[in-house]
């Protein structure tokens, strides 16, 4: 099969993003503020404020850090201002995006002031994007993408149209040797053993598995129950009244294909194929971590209509659900209601999304882009010291 091309930007250590962000990011919350100014003061580049940073440990502080590095280090950005409010912290995550060649600085408060901080880290981010402004797109080919997927506010038409859709193109980027991530691995419950079977080995199995029943025993552990959470208000809405229900449309978003791997949360693939995540469904943390792990584009079926972004990544949001498409059309890249007209047929429906994919790498906004919806939402695990 002839290998689709693109225009790219090629990075330093050989891995191709499809935009060019400056980034301004903020090690903890404390910094949010400076970061933001530095943005305000210099046109061209992008402030990442968050909530976290502060009194983490163990495996969150793990996470946090690998999210920052992840995000700073991602095919779509440039080169990156890390602000905080002391050195250590900061200095790990600079050390971490400086290994992948790209342009780093870290700026810290203390003994300083916000002041002296905004315009020296100013100086720098003006700097940066001067650099980025002439770099160039240049010849690429699909096996260098990375791209996740992820559905939200799912309904009947989730999984009996759009989610095939993005299976179509996960299958033929795997065919092309692409690299492509999923996970929600509460919205898999109900389809737990079927995707165990969808492994590559029985080892991978094996190891999705126990990720999963790690999750399931955390639920049982609390007495609660996940209606309203799993499936949402929305997915119960759009006739999704089950888990079970859900996770079987769920799945269809994964193709034919097996996965070769299981990811901690925002954890880089070391290899081409499709790998499963460990992430939570909340649109706009799981797309987050599928961002710091190195995706440089986003698949977002939606049925009632979901309208989160990213902001360094393009999301690029399709629906077969003629009521979103009609209403919220100012969010819909790919309307793909006419497969439940029987206007247009799966193959077709899956040649229509994979243009849209090869039009935004190379260049094209998504209507996220547009509407500026950059959501930009760091996992936690457990409770600050």
């Amino acid at each position: 099969m002839k290998i689709p091309r693109f225009m790219g930007y090629r990075r330093g250590n050989g891995k191709v993003g499809v935009r060019n962000h400056v980034v301004i990011l903020p090690l903890d919350d404390l910094s949010n503020a400076a970061c933001e100014a530095v943005a305000n003061n210099i046109k061209g580049c992008l402030a990442l404020p968050h909530h976290y940073g502060r009194l983490q440990f163990g495996e969150d502080l793990e996470l946090f850090f690998r999210t920052l590095i992840g995000t700073g280090s991602n095919p779509n950005v440039a080169a990156c201002v890390v602000i905080g409010i002391e050195p250590e912290w900061t200095n790990i995550v600079v050390e971490g995006i400086a290994k992948t060649g790209k342009p780093v600085a870290d700026f810290h408060i203390e003994r300083h002031g916000i002041l002296k901080t905004v315009e020296a880290a100013s100086r720098k981010a003006r700097e940066y994007v001067l650099y980025s402004s002439e770099l160039q797109r240049e010849p690429c080919t699909v096996d260098e993408l990375t791209v996740s997927i992820k559905c939200g506010e799912s309904d009947t038409t989730s999984g009996l149209a759009a989610n095939p859709a993005v299976g179509k193109v996960v299958d033929r980027l795997v065919s092309l040797n692409a690299t492509v991530m999923f996970g929600e691995t509460s919205e898999v419950t109900g389809a737990e053993l079927l995707l165990k079977d969808r492994a590559a080995t029985p080892e991978v199995g094996e190891a999705f598995h126990k990720m999963w029943s790690s999750y399931n025993d955390f639920i049982l552990g609390q007495g609660v129950d996940l209606i309203g959470s799993q499936p949402t208000k929305g997915n119960i809405a759009g006739g999704l009244t089950t888990i079970e229900e859900k996770a079987l449309g769920n799945i269809q978003k994964i193709g034919t294909s097996r996965y070769v791997g299981v990811l901690e949360p925002a954890e880089a693939p070391t290899g081409k194929g499709l790998w499963f995540m460990d992430t939570s469904s909340a649109a706009a943390e799981a797309v987050t971590l599928w961002a710091a792990a190195g995706a440089v584009i986003h698949l977002f079926p939606t049925g009632q209509g979901n309208i989160v972004g990213n902001p360094i990544v393009p999301v690029i949001k399709l629906t077969a659900n003629p009521a979103t498409a009609s209403t919220m059309s100012e969010h819909i890249d790919v309307d793909l209601s006419g497969m439940l007209r029987r206007e247009i047929d799966l193959e077709t429906a899956g040649d229509m999304l994979m243009e849209m994919l090869l039009r935004v790498a190379n260049g094209r906004f998504t209507s996220a882009e547009v509407l500026g919806q950059r959501e930009f939402v760091i996992t936690k695990l457990y409770r600050s010291a």
